[in-house]
């Protein structure tokens, strides 16, 4: 547009000194009749004449196309826009459909829409918008924990978005408020963050701590807690507890001998033994570690009495080593049978 007024400025001022000059050159009139009209002007104006008809036409035309000119580059600019949003979201992992208005940005920059951006080094001369958010997803893969709500993406990222869940994780690792916070809502969060929460739960949690948690306890993670029961003092374990996680926990045989093999030295046999009496009553899968505890505990008599209630081709194992035992041979369970295997048919 400027460069439209300094045309016009310069073609008016040229045709005023080109009338000037003529008419201080010649300043007779000049007659002309058009379809009986008689005009009768200076020669100075009619040498001016066609000077500002062509300026006139000329600024129409550079108007013209001044205008398509700009409109093409508002396109442009709205197209660059939309595609510095459209690698926002893709960087985000979080892709958006965007409508352009040129076709040539509109053949290729649609693949944005359905697609992930992963930096993976420094980017120089990146727009303000895009370098904060590069800069929040690196701090999130070097393992910083980025307070979502503070960059206004809390609301933004979706449930499953990898960065959310990578974010999560990594808070897990710097804030141990937010693993008691997981435990409590675990069904707000993906199962990746449960299984990060429920893990460094288990390594630090009593089991008083730990008994409100059964349902979302999963069968690894007890015997993470169980294991520490030889490290470590004042873990809290009671029978109690241990039937809530028993009664929330699908155990298979094996699992029931591992729990035996470490309740036998922290609970008294009595104790022990009315625990899994009533274990091996409600799940029959509980049957071989409450022999194993017999054996264990060298009650030949309640082991032939238990024996003689079970089909004879059960138990074979444990029916070699009560023979054994009948004959004063002084074997231990562990002597002929690798707790591990008892649960095996073969």
């Amino acid at each position: 547009m400027v460069r439209l007024l300094l045309y016009i400025f310069a073609g008016i001022t040229l045709t005023g000194i080109v009338g000037v000059v003529t008419h201080m050159i010649n300043p007779n009139n000049y007659l002309i009749e058009v379809m009986g009209l008689h005009l009768n002007f200076p020669i100075a104006v009619w040498i001016m004449l066609p000077m500002a008809l062509l300026l006139l036409f000329n600024a129409v035309h550079m108007s013209f196309y001044g205008i398509k000119d700009y409109m093409k580059r508002q396109k442009w600019q709205r197209d660059a826009a939309t595609l510095e949003d459209a690698l926002y979201w893709a960087v985000l992992h979080e892709p958006k459909e965007q409508k352009y208005q040129v076709e040539d940005i509109k053949k290729s920059a649609t693949l944005l829409s359905k697609s992930h951006v992963d930096v993976v080094d420094g980017v120089e001369s990146l727009s303000d918008r895009l370098a904060r958010i590069v800069n929040i997803v690196n701090k999130i893969k070097n393992g910083e924990y980025v307070d979502l709500k503070e960059h206004k993406l809390a609301k933004v990222l979706k449930e499953g978005n990898p960065y959310l869940i990578q974010n999560r994780l990594n808070r897990l690792e710097n804030e141990p408020g937010f693993v008691q916070e997981v435990m409590r809502s675990s069904s707000r969060y993906s199962p990746q963050v449960r299984a990060q929460a429920l893990e460094i739960f288990a390594k630090k949690a009593t089991f008083a701590e730990a008994k409100k948690y059964a349902k979302v306890f999963d069968v690894k993670n007890f015997f993470v807690m169980l294991e520490r029961l030889d490290k470590e003092e004042e873990l809290e374990l009671t029978a109690d507890i241990l039937d809530e996680f028993v009664a929330s926990l699908k155990l298979k045989c094996s699992d029931f001998v591992k729990i035996a093999k470490v309740t036998k030295r922290h609970f008294r046999p009595d104790e022990n033994l009315s625990i899994f009496r009533r274990y091996q009553k409600e799940n029959p899968k509980a049957q071989n570690a409450y022999l194993y505890l017999l054996f264990e505990y060298e009650m030949l008599d309640e082991i032939a009495r238990y024996l003689d209630e079970q089909e004879e081709n059960e138990f074979v194992k444990f029916r070699a080593l009560y023979e054994l035992k009948k004959l004063n041979k002084g074997f231990k369970l562990e002597d002929l049978i690798d707790p591990e295997s008892i649960c095996r048919t073969v």
